[in-house]
Order: structure tokens, then sequence, then C-alpha cells
């Protein structure tokens, strides 16, 4: 009795701590990837980048003292990073693209604009070709870059 309880417990033990495993281990490349990329852009000190967060595989973050804006996305087609330099912005607003007549939102990006040359920079950030899980995180991302629009608009 004692040896078959024994041998239940162990293989319980191995079914949780082999996905925590694999799940910590996910966590630690991905921290890894986003401070390789901060470095880029300031690499005398990448924590400079006060505020950062994640969801669905996308992450933001933002430099509030020196105005700098990185927007990571590391969905399996995308797996980009773009950077904007704050200063260098007059507005930014959310483009969200909806399916016809309907309220599905299909497309999600940033739009800056340039100070001195009126320039428009799109920066997409949700495509619902892209979205597995198709409108569940729509509204999830929705309110993520709603959240972040504020706090960039804050910094420009």
């Amino acid at each position: 009795m004692d040896t078959s309880v024994t041998i239940i417990g162990i293989v319980i033990a191995i079914i949780v701590a082999i996905p925590i495993y694999f799940s910590a281990r996910t966590n630690a490349v991905n921290k890894s990837k986003i401070l390789e990329i901060k470095k880029k852009f300031n690499p005398s000190n990448p924590k400079e980048f006060d505020l950062t967060e994640s969801q669905n595989k996308k992450t933001l973050t933002i430099d509030t003292k020196n105005r700098k804006f990185i927007l990571m996305n590391f969905n399996n087609n995308q797996k980009e990073f773009t950077f904007v330099d704050l200063k260098t912005i007059s507005s930014c607003k959310l483009l969200v693209i909806t399916e016809g007549r309907s309220d599905s939102i299909v497309k999600i990006d940033f739009e800056f604009l340039e100070k001195e040359t009126s320039k428009k920079i799109t920066i997409p950030f949700y495509d619902f070709d892209d979205d597995r899980i198709k409108q569940i995180s729509a509204y999830q991302d929705h309110e993520f870059a709603k959240k972040w629009l504020k706090l960039i608009q804050d910094s420009i």
C-alpha cells in the first residue's frame, strides 16, 4: 500500500512540475529577449524603461524620462519590435478597424504623427489574422491598447 501511494505521489508531482518548468523557462527566455531589445535603444541603462507590460505575446515598454517607447510583438507570424522616440512625436491615436457593419475588430494600430514632417507612423498592434483565439483577445488587446495610448499621450 505504501509503495503504490508513493508512486502515485511521484507521478502527480511530475505531472505538476513539468508544465511549471516549461512555463518558467519560457518566461525567462522572454525576459532576456525584452532586455536585449531594450539594450539596443538604451545600451548604457536599459532599466530606464520604467514601465513594461505584456499581454497576448505583446510587450510594451516606455521610458517616461527620456520619452522613448518600444512595442514588441512576439507572435509566431511576426516576432518584431518597433521603437518610437516620443520627443519627435506630436500626437498619437488608435486606429480601430472593424469588419463591415459589425463591431468585430479586425485590426488595431497605433498611429504617431511626427512634429517636423507631419509624417504618420503606423505601428500594427492587433491583427485578426494573427489571433488564434479569434475575437476573445481582440477585446483584451483593445483595452490594453487604450491604456497604453493614455500613457504614451502623457509622455508626449
